[in-house]
């Protein structure tokens, strides 16, 4: 049995959480803080759907549980940490080009499969309304907070196809930055020039609109609400 409760972060890759672990283990510090690497996006992979994710993160879960000696009464919550990859543009700014990756830009997409994009996005927008809306996981208190377009776009403030080297050498970088100081990321993060404002259905209807899903805005400054 832990004696401090237990919050739980999931994050799609490592440099997620060399960017984000010391902020939110400072902030939460009475608290035992620990992030689940999905490698990749646990909304479109082993092609899960919005009647199986939640078991998919309950899986997580129990693996944490297993791993730590974990009771289900240890957990405190779960803060779920996704990028929105513009899944909820018109699919008419989905556009058929001979890029070999999805290249995101400020009004549109362009894919070498544009039907497979479109296809993807209404999988993932299915599944990510599903998630917002749920409120817990297997009786854990769960909340899911967006990165538009991804956290390089939000962090960095540039939208462009980053290497893993290149993610993980700004994220060292940034976690240095912001080493200690978990209130000053917090004011960046509330800051106007990414947080979109209002309460967090508010904040995913309105990330759900428009080409919202391709700029600059997150609403994780609700995580420190």
């Amino acid at each position: 049995m832990s004696e401090k409760k237990v919050v739980v972060f999931i994050v799609e890759g490592p440099s997620d959480e060399a960017a984000l672990g010391t902020i939110m283990k400072e902030f939460f510090s009475s608290n035992e803080v620990q992030f689940i690497v999905v490698h990749g996006d646990i909304t479109l992979k082993d092609y899960v759907s919005k009647n199986s994710i939640l078991k998919k993160i309950n899986e997580q879960i129990e693996s944490v549980k297993s791993k730590y000696r974990y009771s289900q009464s240890d957990f405190t919550k779960i803060i779920h940490i996704v990028d929105t990859d513009g899944v909820y543009i018109p699919e008419i700014d989905v556009k058929q080009t001979c890029t070999e990756r999805i290249q995101y830009c400020e009004d549109h997409i362009n894919a070498k499969d544009a039907g497979a994009v479109i296809e993807r996005n209404k999988r993932k927008g299915e599944i990510l309304y599903k998630l917002r809306t749920e409120g817990k996981v297997h009786g854990i208190p769960y909340r899911i907070y967006f990165n538009s377009c991804n956290l390089e776009h939000v962090l960095y403030g540039e939208l462009k196809n980053y290497s893993d080297e290149e993610k993980q050498i700004l994220s060292d970088d940034f976690a240095d930055q912001y080493d200690g100081k978990a209130d000053k990321f917090i004011e960046f993060i509330s800051s106007s020039i990414v947080a979109v404002p209002g309460t967090y259905k508010e904040t995913w209807n309105y990330i759900e609109k428009d080409k919202n899903s391709l700029h600059r805005h997150t609403n994780m400054h609700l995580i420190f609400e």
